[in-house]
């Protein structure tokens, strides 16, 4: 909390602009950040990395995609997803083979390792989850988690079924 003397400085989290009075897509993007930053701090034992754990997820969900499709499930740029890929091949997280039609097409999946990577940091991750959704009901919950879909897609008409 800010002393009364101490106008110059930043407002803290929840005060002022950082507050329930800011703008919608600024709190959007503070929380993303805060989010971002104690899951980074909590795979850090891991070996993996946040975007590392995009790619994981996304391959390990839709096996077999190219690095074109996980730069678009990742929402990251593909040369970033393709700088990702060749780590986690390097460690042995990832394999590739080439399209049945289109050979220079790699098509992705987690090897047995991956996958026990990946159980774990999705073990950490229900956990910094489950602390986001504490005091929210299921019902709750599932507004937020459709209010942020519709956000995302940027799809007004979908909004008419988010309730309070």
């Amino acid at each position: 909390m800010r002393k009364p003397e101490d106008a110059t400085s930043a407002p803290e989290v929840g005060e002022g602009k950082r507050g329930e009075d800011g703008h919608l897509g600024y709190l959007l993007r503070q929380a993303n950040v805060a989010f971002r930053l104690r899951l980074e701090r909590a795979l850090v034992d891991t070996g993996v990395t946040h975007p590392q754990f995009a790619v994981m997820t996304m391959v390990d969900a839709y096996p077999g995609c190219s690095n074109a499709d996980l730069a678009r499930l990742s929402l990251l740029t593909a040369q970033t997803v393709t700088v990702i890929v060749s780590n986690l091949k390097r460690v042995g997280f990832v394999e590739a083979e080439p399209h049945p039609v289109h050979g220079r097409i790699q098509q992705l999946s987690l090897t047995d390792q991956g996958r026990r990577v990946l159980r774990d940091c999705k073990a950490i991750v229900r956990r910094l989850e489950r602390d986001l959704s504490v005091g929210f009901s299921a019902q709750e919950e599932a507004v937020v988690r459709r209010w942020l879909v519709c956000a995302a897609a940027g799809d007004q008409t979908s909004r008419k079924t988010v309730r309070r």
